[in-house]
């Protein structure tokens, strides 16, 4: 079974896949990991984010790497979402990503082209999203736990400028695919979101196994 969340950030879907994964016994990837790890080897490299060599030469870096906690900084989100854009490093990701969602038993992965790009043949695809000035108040939230002083109004004008290059980007932009289920998490709890997540999930699985059974 494979499970597809995608979302812009902040959005709760990490939360909501890491909840989906221990509730069906499944391994979980955050593939967004992966782009943060290609960011944080281009910056201890002194490469240039902008250039698609220098990120596609970064893409090499060991699996410890993503262990490390300067992946969660706002920075390094912000030059993953550069990176993110260049062709070849989605390329040279792509496999990587493939190899998971379809490992025996299954996987829940949750990034922004899971259900379009990654799995389209998902069983259960979910697009995640809220308001930009709630996943603001989110992640300002997170920063100020982890002692970060970034101020409210930037947190905000990232998500924004990170939403317009995701979506507008020519490879695997941020977009619901045509069959993935919408939830919006503005005004719900945690425990509502992940609550109705399973829900949604529950009905296309029930669905496909409805499509999938022998007639009487």
């Amino acid at each position: 079974m494979i499970i597809a969340v995608d979302g812009p950030a902040a959005s709760g879907k990490g939360t909501i896949a890491r909840a989906l994964a221990r509730h069906y016994h499944v391994p979980h990837l955050d593939t967004g990991l992966l782009y943060r790890a290609v960011a944080l080897t281009v910056v201890r490299l002194e490469l240039d984010p902008s250039i698609e060599a220098d990120a596609v030469a970064a893409c090499g870096f060991d699996e410890d790497l993503l262990a490390d906690p300067a992946l969660r900084d706002d920075a390094t989100g912000q030059i993953a979402s550069i990176v993110s854009a260049h062709p070849l490093v989605r390329a040279a990701l792509l496999q990587r990503q493939k190899r998971f969602a379809h490992q025996p038993g299954g996987a829940v992965l949750d990034g922004r082209d899971i259900g379009t790009v990654i799995a389209p043949d998902a069983d259960a695809k979910l697009f995640i999203r809220a308001t930009p000035t709630i996943r603001a108040q989110r992640r300002h939230a997170e920063l100020r736990a982890r002692g970060d002083d970034t101020s409210y109004d930037q947190v905000l004008a990232d998500i924004r400028s990170r939403d317009d290059r995701d979506s507008s980007r020519a490879t695997a932009p941020l977009v619901p695919a045509i069959d993935a289920a919408q939830l919006d998490t503005s005004f719900l709890s945690i425990e509502a979101a992940v609550a109705k997540s399973i829900a949604l999930v529950e009905a296309r699985l029930a669905r496909a196994a409805a499509v999938a059974a022998p007639p009487v």
